[in-house]
């Protein structure tokens, strides 16, 4: 997103957690309405590109966003009012933030049942299982195979012994990947946890397991570098042979000794 689409989410995530945090273990409702705002908008670009025309004055916008959702809870209602009213920097825009507020939505839940470092963990260690899994990664990004199958497919992996959060928001993105790769997607959804738990998640991928020291040390630089808590997730590669590759976010630290053979071929070939 450009500026204007960033500050359009970040003023509509102000007026939406509260009326989450009012909501508890309802929140998840209102997510799964807001999901249904976002199908609504992919599946049409005709009512995408009025409701994010900036031409149009914001009440006329608002008051058609009212009509289409007669029968939705006032609070989506009045969520969908305020993002159609904002500016947006391109019209595809509204329904990333759309699904941005409602993947919220169910995260606040879990964090209203005091369970949201339990689907942390439990959506990280799905996309570490599906790393070796190549052609389930495909099966879930196929778009020629019909959503019901693939949200089925994960149905089969989590086989129920995850939180109902964990499977509400895995079923999603493997129903309407929009564009993402699976394991992609739940990385995005570790840095919304992240943020709701007001901390960073760095992945280390390491040859061998660190120690509880090393950890802790990491950890500590990290928090120093990034001035917030940051929670360490270790992924064990063999193909790695010495150093580390750190990923905070999009920012990504190599010091793998197969990352400075790589360079050391790249510098004696130019």
């Amino acid at each position: 997103m450009r500026g204007t689409s960033r500050a359009s989410l970040a003023a509509a995530e102000e007026r939406w957690e509260p009326v989450l945090q009012a909501a508890g273990a309802q929140s998840s409702d209102l997510g799964e309405q807001l999901f249904a705002v976002v199908d609504a908008l992919d599946s049409s670009g005709s009512l995408r590109r009025t409701l994010a025309d900036p031409s149009i004055e914001g009440d006329a916008k608002a008051a058609l966003a009212a009509r289409l959702l007669a029968n939705a809870d006032p609070r989506v209602v009045e969520a969908v009012q305020g993002l159609v009213r904002s500016r947006w920097s391109a019209d595809g825009d509204l329904a990333e933030s759309a699904e941005h507020l409602a993947f919220h939505a169910l995260l606040a839940r879990a964090e209203s049942e005091g369970a949201l470092g339990q689907v942390e963990d439990e959506l990280f260690r799905l996309s570490r299982a599906l790393i070796g899994q190549r052609e389930v990664r495909r099966t879930l990004f196929d778009t020629s195979i019909p959503a019901d199958a693939r949200a089925g497919l994960v149905d089969q992996i989590l086989a129920g012994r995850t939180h109902e959060v964990t499977a509400l928001v895995a079923r999603r993105l493997a129903a309407q990947p929009r564009g993402r790769r699976y394991v992609a997607a739940l990385g995005h959804l570790s840095d919304l946890i992240a943020a709701r738990r007001q901390r960073a998640v760095a992945l280390v991928t390491t040859a061998s397991p660190l120690s509880d020291a090393q950890r802790d040390r990491l950890a500590a630089i990290l928090e120093r570098a990034y001035g917030r808590v940051v929670q360490v997730n270790t992924v064990l590669d063999p193909h790695v042979i010495g150093g580390l590759r750190i990923q905070v976010g999009a920012e990504v630290v190599d010091a793998t000794v197969l990352s400075r053979l790589a360079d050391a071929r790249r510098r004696l070939a130019s």
